[in-house]
C-alpha cells in the first residue's frame, strides 16, 4: 500500500487538507516510542487504496523539536509521495522545507493552501513559473471550501522521484528570493478596520488593553450562556421532571434504608433539594450536569470563536516576554487557555512545547493554579451570589500563586525556554 504524506509548517491548513482528502476514517495513533500524534486515513488512488499521514507540523528536515524529530523519521521510513502543503499567504517562509523536500529526491505535489486568501491580502501568484521553477507540480487548494482537492489527488500520479541533492541554508535561502522576486507580486491593499485591529492586538501599549478587554468579555459571555442554560433548562428539567421521579423512589424505598440514603439522600421539608440532598440520583446528578456542564459548554463555544478568529496566536506572541520569566515562551498561553476548559487536554496541548523543561512548569503551573470549567464554576456558583469581587480576590490569588511558582521553577530548574517563532 502507497504512504502518502501531508507535510508542511505548522498552521498551514494540513488538517483542513487532510479530512477532505480522507472524510471521516480516520485513526489517531501516537507514533513509536514518543506521545506525539499523527492521523491517517485511507483514499482510492488510481482504483488502489492508499494510506495518507498527517505528519507533525514542521519547519526545516533538520529537527528541533520531538514533533519535528518525528516528522524527519516518517520521511525517511514511511513515505513513497509527499503533498507538500504550503500556506499561500506566506511563501517565502513556507518554500525553505518545499526546497527541503526537493533535494530529499522524494517524489511530490505542492498544494498551495489558502489560495482565496492571497486575493483578500494582494498576493498575485504566477502558478505556471512557480511549477517551471521548483518542476513539481502545484495545485491551489482551499482546505476549508475543498477547492482543488480533485486536481490535488489527479497531480499524484504525476510526482516522479528525482536526484537528491544537498544544498547550504544560505543558498536556499537566495533561492527563495529569487523565486519570490519572479513568481509573487504584491498590490495595495487598504486595510480593513479588523486588519488594524489585528495588528494592535500584538503591540504592548495596546494589545494590553485588548487582551484584558477580550478575556472580560469571554467570561462574561460563558457566564450569561452558562447561567442562560442553567436558569432556562437545567434547572426545570430538574425540578419538573427529575424532582417528581426521585419523589415517587423515595416512597419506594425506606427513607431510613442506606440503600436510600446513597441514592436519594437527605429529603428536605419532605420535597428534593438537589443542593443539599447529597443522592447520587439528586445532588450527584444535578452538579456536574446542572452546574458544571453549561460552562464547560460555553467555554469551548468561546474558545473556538478565539481560535477561528486567530486571536490566540496574537495573544501567544503578546505575552511572550511574560512567559520567559516564568520559564516558558508565549504557546505556552494555549495549553494554559486549553486547561481553563479541562486541565487534560490543556496537559496533552503541552506537546506543542519544545523540551522537557518547559512541559514540566506548563503542567505543573496548570495542575496548581488554573482551575479547570469545572472549578470555575463551583467557584462561580458558590462565591459568585456574595458579588463579583470575592469571584475576583479567588482569581487573582490564583494569578498571584502561578506568577510565583513559575517563577521560582524557572529558578529551579535548569535551561532556558526557547524563542517563539513568527
Amino acid at each position: 500500500m502507497k504512504k502518502i504524506l501531508l507535510m508542511g509548517n505548522p498552521n498551514v491548513g494540513k488538517s483542513a487538507i487532510f479530512s477532505r482528502l480522507t472524510g471521516a476514517r480516520v485513526v489517531i495513533s501516537n507514533y513509536p516510542g514518543t506521545t506525539v500524534e499523527f492521523m491517517q486515513g485511507h483514499i482510492r488512488l488510481r482504483g488502489e487504496e492508499a494510506l495518507v499521514i498527517d505528519v507533525p507540523g514542521t519547519y526545516t528536515i533538520k529537527p528541533t523539536n520531538k514533533a519535528e524529530e518525528v516528522a524527519v523519521q516518517m520521511l525517511g521510513r514511511d513515505g513513497d509521495i509527499v503533498i507538500n502543503v504550503v500556506d499561500a499567504t506566506n511563501l517565502e517562509r513556507n518554500l525553505y522545507l518545499t526546497l527541503q523536500l526537493i533535494e530529499s529526491g522524494i517524489p511530490m505535489v505542492i498544494a498551495l493552501n489558502m489560495w482565496d486568501d492571497t486575493k483578500h491580502c494582494g498576493i498575485e501568484i504566477n502558478l505556471e513559473k512557480l511549477k517551471a521553477i521548483l518542476d513539481v507540480p502545484v495545485i491551489p487548494t482551499c482546505g476549508l471550501s475543498g477547492e482543488g482537492i480533485k486536481e490535488l489527488v489527479e497531480s499524484l500520479s504525476k510526482a516522479k522521484p528525482r536526484e537528491k541533492k544537498i544544498s547550504s541554508a544560505e543558498k536556499r535561502w537566495q533561492e527563495i528570493g529569487k523565486i519570490i522576486g519572479e513568481i509573487q507580486k504584491l498590490h495595495h491593499r487598504h486595510h480593513t478596520f479588523l486588519d488594524s485591529l489585528q495588528d494592535l492586538s500584538i503591540k504592548p501599549s495596546t494589545g494590553i488593553p485588548i487582551a484584558i478587554a477580550v478575556l472580560f468579555l469571554s467570561f462574561q459571555i460563558i457566564r450569561f450562556i452558562g447561567e442562560g442554560l442553567i436558569s432556562y433548562l437545567f434547572e426545570p428539567l430538574f425540578k419538573n421532571l427529575w424532582a417528581p421521579l426521585m419523589l415517587k423512589l423515595s416512597s419506594i424505598l425506606d427513607p431510613g434504608t442506606f440503600l436510600h440514603q446513597i441514592l436519594i439522600g437527605k429529603l428536605i421539608e419532605n420535597q428534593i433539594d438537589f443542593g443539599q440532598s447529597f443522592g447520587l440520583l439528586t445532588t450527584g446528578l444535578f452538579v456536574p450536569l446542572a452546574m458544571v456542564l453549561p460552562y464547560i459548554f460555553s467555554f469551548y463555544i468561546v474558545l473556538g470563536l478565539l481560535e477561528d478568529a486567530g486571536y490566540l496566536p496574537r495573544l501567544a506572541v503578546l505575552v511572550d516576554n511574560i512567559m520567559h520569566h516564568l520559564g516558558l515562551h508565549g504557546y505556552a498561553i494555549i495549553p494554559m487557555m486549553l486547561g481553563l476548559g479541562c486541565n487534560v487536554p490543556g496537559a496533552l496541548a503541552t506537546r506543542l512545547l519544545e523540551g522537557r523543561r518547559e512541559k514540566f512548569i506548563a503542567a505543573t503551573l496548570m495542575a496548581i493554579a488554573i482551575p479547570c470549567m469545572a472549578q470555575t464554576a463551583m467557584i462561580i456558583g458558590l462565591v459568585g451570589e456574595r458579588g463579583g469581587g470575592y469571584v475576583a480576590i479567588i482569581f487573582s490569588t490564583l494569578f498571584l500563586v502561578l506568577v510565583l511558582k513559575g517563577l521560582l521553577l524557572n529558578k529551579l530548574l535548569k535551561g532556558r525556554s526557547p524563542e517563539i517563532l513568527i
